[in-house]
C-alpha cells in the first residue's frame, strides 16, 4: 500500500508462514505497521517452535517405549570394546565399577549409539503426527485467546477467561519437557538404570531359587535316602559274606576249615539278606529313577526361569522408569528438572500472556474496522450492553437486518397472495351466479 508518510515493508515468505501459524490476517498485516508484523512473526515462531519440539519429544518418547529392550548399556559401543549384556552380567562388582568409570571417561569419537532403524522409522511418523497435533492445538489456543483490554496490564478477569487455555498449555509443556529431560541426562540415566537392572536380575534369581530349588532339593533328598537304604543293605550283605568266608576258612568260630553248622546258619542268613537286597534294588531303583526325572525337570525349570532374568531386568528400561530415575537427586535432581519444565511452560504460555499484554495497534483497529464493515455489509447490527439477563449480566442486542427484510418481504408476499386468492373466489362466485340466471334447471342438473 503506497503512502506519502509511510511504506509498509514487504514481508518475506518465512514471515508469512509465521503469520499463518499465529492465526494473523495477512491482508491486514500487509497494510499495517512493521511492529505489528514483528509481533505476529514472533508469536507464530513460538507456535512453530513448540510444534517442532513436540515432534522431537514425541518421537523420542515413542522410540524409548518401543525400542528393543535390553541392558541400559547395551546401546553404547565403546571404541574397540563392545559390551554385551551377558558379559556385563558376569562381571564382578569391581569389574562393573571399572566399566562404569571407563564408560564415563570415554572421549569424543570413542562411542557410538546402537539404533534400531525400524523403530526409528515408526517414531519419525509418530513424532510428525504428534508435532502436528500439538501445533494445531497451540494455534487454536493462540488464535482463540483474546487481546484483553488493549493495555499492558493483565486483569483478574482476563486471567480468569484465559485460565482454560493456560491449563492446556501447562499440560502440553509437561508432555514435551519430560522426553527432553531424559534425553539430556541419558548418560547418567543409563548408568543408574543398568545398576537397577543388575539388582533386579539378582533379586529375580533369588526368588526363582527360593521358590523352585526346594523342590529339587526334596527330590535329591529322596534319592539320597533310597540310595542310602541300598548302600546299607549291600554293606550288610557284604559283611555277612565276609563272615561266611572267614567261617569256612576257619579264621573264626571253631577254627576248623570247611562247611559246618555255623557256616550253614550264616549262609542261610546271607540268602535271606540277598533276597531282601534284590527286592530293595528293584523297588528303590524305580523310586530313584522317578525322583531323578523329577529333579531333572525341576533343574531345567530353574534354568529356564534363570535365563529369563535378563528379559525381566530389561523390562525396567521403559519411559516411566527413565523419568523416575531422571528425577533422582543424584541424576538430574528435582530442581534442575523443575527449571527445565518451567522453561517449556514459559515457551508454551508466552503467546497466551503475550496476547493479553498486547497494546492495541493499527492491526487491531483495522481488524475491528473490517469486522464492522463485514457485519454492516451483511446487515448485522450489534447494540452492546443493551439489556440485562435474569442473572444480571449485560447482554448485547444483535439485529440481523437482512434476515428481517427477507422475513418482512415474505410476509407481505404471503398476505398479497391471500388477498388475491380471496378476490379470485369472489369473482368466481359472481361468474357462477351469471350462469345460474335463466338456466337454473340445467345448473341444478349439472350440480
Amino acid at each position: 500500500m503506497e503512502r506519502n508518510f509511510y511504506t509498509t515493508p514487504k514481508p518475506s515468505r518465512l514471515m508469512q508462514l509465521f503469520w499463518k501459524a499465529a492465526g494473523a490476517d495477512k491482508y491486514i498485516l500487509e497494510r499495517s505497521t512493521y511492529s505489528d508484523q514483528i509481533k505476529y512473526t514472533c508469536m507464530g515462531g513460538i507456535v512453530v517452535a513448540t510444534g517442532v519440539m513436540a515432534a522431537l519429544a514425541g518421537g523420542y518418547a515413542f522410540y524409548t517405549i518401543f525400542e528393543p529392550k535390553g541392558s541400559a548399556l547395551d546401546s553404547i559401543v565403546l571404541k574397540d570394546h563392545a559390551v554385551q549384556w551377558s558379559d556385563t552380567l558376569s562381571m564382578k562388582v569391581n569389574e562393573i565399577k571399572e566399566f562404569k568409570q571407563q564408560y564415563l571417561s570415554s572421549v569424543d569419537g570413542e562411542k557410538s549409539s546402537y539404533i534400531h532403524y525400524p523403530t526409528v522409522l515408526i517414531s519419525l511418523i509418530f513424532g510428525l503426527i504428534w508435532g502436528l497435533i500439538i501445533f494445531n492445538i497451540d494455534r487454536f489456543i493462540v488464535t482463540s485467546t483474546g487481546k484483553g483490554d488493549g493495555t499492558e496490564a493483565i486483569t483478574a478477569g482476563e486471567l480468569k477467561s484465559a485460565l482454560p487455555r493456560i491449563i492446556m498449555g501447562v499440560i502440553i509443556a509437561l508432555t514435551i519437557s519430560k522426553p527432553v529431560e531424559i534425553r539430556m541426562f541419558k548418560t547418567e540415566i543409563d548408568i543408574k538404570l543398568h545398576e537397577e537392572q543388575l539388582d533386579q536380575q539378582r533379586d529375580y534369581k533369588k526368588k526363582v531359587e527360593a521358590n523352585l530349588k526346594p523342590l529339587s532339593d526334596a527330590a535329591q533328598f529322596d534319592i539320597d535316602k533310597y540310595q542310602k537304604e541300598l548302600s546299607e543293605k549291600t554293606k550288610l550283605r557284604d559283611d555277612i559274606q565276609d563272615q561266611l568266608n572267614k567261617e569256612i576258612q576257619g579264621r573264626v568260630g571253631s577254627g576248623k576249615e570247611g562247611e559246618g553248622p555255623a557256616s550253614a546258619s550264616i549262609r542261610a542268613n546271607l540268602g535271606r539278606i540277598q533276597s531282601e537286597l534284590d527286592i530293595l534294588k528293584v523297588r528303590n531303583t524305580a523310586f530313584i529313577e522317578a525322583k531323578m526325572q523329577e529333579k531333572k525337570s525341576n533343574d531345567e525349570k530353574i534354568k529356564t526361569e534363570l535365563n529369563k532374568s535378563e528379559q525381566v531386568a530389561a523390562g525396567l528400561d521403559g519411559l516411566l522408569e527413565r523419568i523416575r530415575i531422571c528425577h533422582r537427586p543424584d541424576v538430574a535432581g528435582g530442581l534442575i528438572s523443575l527449571f527445565i519444565t518451567l522453561l517449556f511452560m514459559a515457551i508454551e504460555l508466552t503467546p497466551i500472556f503475550f496476547k493479553l499484554m498486547l497494546i492495541k495497534g493499527p492491526y487491531d483497529f483495522i481488524e475491528e474496522n473490517i469486522k464492522e464493515l463485514i457485519k454492516a455489509e451483511n446487515g448485522i447490527q450489534i447494540q452492546y450492553n443493551y439489556y440485562k439477563d435474569k442473572q444480571g449480566q449485560e447482554r448485547d442486542l444483535i439485529t440481523h437486518h437482512l434476515v428481517e427484510k427477507q422475513i418482512n418481504d415474505k410476509i407481505k408476499i404471503l398476505e398479497a397472495q391471500k388477498e388475491l386468492s380471496e378476490l379470485a373466489i369472489v369473482k368466481w362466485k359472481e361468474q357462477q351466479k351469471g350462469k345460474m340466471d335463466g338456466n337454473i334447471d340445467d345448473f341444478i342438473k349439472e350440480g
